[in-house]
């Protein structure tokens, strides 16, 4: 849920994420001085679908919706072991990606108007963000610390429903995964 624009932030803006607990003791340091979505509230996740629809639109129909697509889909593991680029973001890459562009193009296909970053982006390209905008000197810095600490794998077995309240990221639902 990485945007350098302050329309991330509205409130009853959702996003959907896989959190990422086992990247907090990597990651929190860095995230919380270069990351705005970790200075909103925002764990350590890697974004399914941003922006999906207005908290208003989240009624109990749309969270059935969401529990009978995401049930479609089977836990997963995921192994992080080395950093990546994109334009004024450096992330970790999480392998395979394959099961995470799986869950975003199921959900897309299931809301068309709620497509991937609004449709900025040709490609689906899951990432954990550890950092943004900051000089190419810093971006160095943290990967360089990233790297001499990774890997680490991480379970996934539910993607959560976040809103923005007006301050902060909050958790409103978590979907489970098929076992």
């Amino acid at each position: 849920m990485t945007e350098d624009s302050t329309s991330t932030f509205q409130a009853g803006r959702t996003g959907l994420i896989v959190r990422i607990p086992e990247a907090e003791p990597f990651v929190r340091g860095w995230r919380h001085r270069f990351d705005p979505s970790a200075q909103a509230g925002v764990p350590a996740h890697v974004t399914v679908l941003f922006p999906f629809l207005e908290e208003s639109r989240t009624d109990e129909l749309v969270h059935f919706a969401l529990a009978d697509v995401l049930n479609r889909h089977q836990t997963f593991d995921l192994r992080f072991e080395r950093c990546g680029r994109l334009p004024e973001v450096l992330y970790l890459a999480p392998e395979p990606d394959t099961p995470l562009r799986r869950l975003t193009e199921a959900i897309a296909d299931r809301w068309p108007e709620a497509p991937p970053y609004g449709g900025r982006f040709a490609e689906i390209v899951p990432h954990l963000t550890v950092a943004q905008g900051q000089e190419d000197a810093v971006m160095e810095e943290i990967e360089a610390d990233l790297a001499g600490r990774l890997p680490f794998t991480s379970h996934v077995a539910s993607v959560e429903l976040m809103v923005h309240d007006g301050v902060k990221w909050q958790e409103r639902a978590s979907f489970a995964l098929r076992e």
